[in-house]
């Protein structure tokens, strides 16, 4: 949406004002005076994902690294994201690995390309694939490995309300893709 058609903070706070009320509150009840207000900055928060471009991120790379050309590895990043379908958090840790052609990226960068897409409302599969894609349309590398761990709170806060039931999704791109030994080797590395 762009910013043109995007509706005013006050138009927001009113939205919020009346779900407030469809679930039987008092939006002007005394504690729930500034909730429309801080519901947005959390928001601001949760979504800060739409106002930046990943591929950015991944820009400013390493040739070479001294011929480096092993698996670059990094494990249990944790991200926070909500589902686009109840608007409900799924939290859990990203493996994310590539295998460098010509150039390398500081690992700070494939974190913030996890966090700028698990920013935005998502379904697990798709943030699995968008961070692969990323990765591998920015680098070039021979191939690109995913995997995304999650606890989904639209399964244990409603719904079936079922706890301890961990989603799994993963991408696997080029060489960790046509490579068993490869893949699994990556999966080793990350308990799988």
């Amino acid at each position: 949406m762009s910013d043109n058609n995007k509706p005013s903070r006050e138009a927001a706070e009113e939205a919020v004002r009346v779900l407030l009320g469809w679930i039987g509150e008092d939006p002007d009840r005394a504690g729930l005076k500034r909730t429309p207000a801080r519901v947005l900055n959390s928001f601001a928060d949760w979504y800060s994902g739409y106002g930046v471009d990943a591929a950015e991120i991944l820009g400013s790379s390493f040739p070479d690294a001294g011929g480096y050309k092993g698996m670059v590895a990094l494990t249990d990043i944790d991200f926070e994201s909500h589902c686009e379908h109840h608007m409900a958090p799924f939290i859990g840790k990203a493996h994310v690995a590539y295998m460098p052609a010509d150039r390398v990226v500081g690992v700070s960068k494939i974190v913030r390309v996890v966090n700028v897409f698990a920013k935005r409302l998502q379904v697990q599969e798709k943030l699995t694939r968008q961070i692969a894609e990323t990765i591998n349309n920015e680098l070039h590398p021979r191939g690109v490995a995913v995997v995304l761990e999650a606890q989904h709170e639209c399964m244990t806060t409603r719904g079936v309300y079922k706890k301890d039931i961990k989603m799994v999704s993963s991408t696997m791109l080029g060489c960790f893709d046509d490579d068993a030994e490869l893949r699994q080797e990556f999966l080793n590395r990350i308990g799988a």
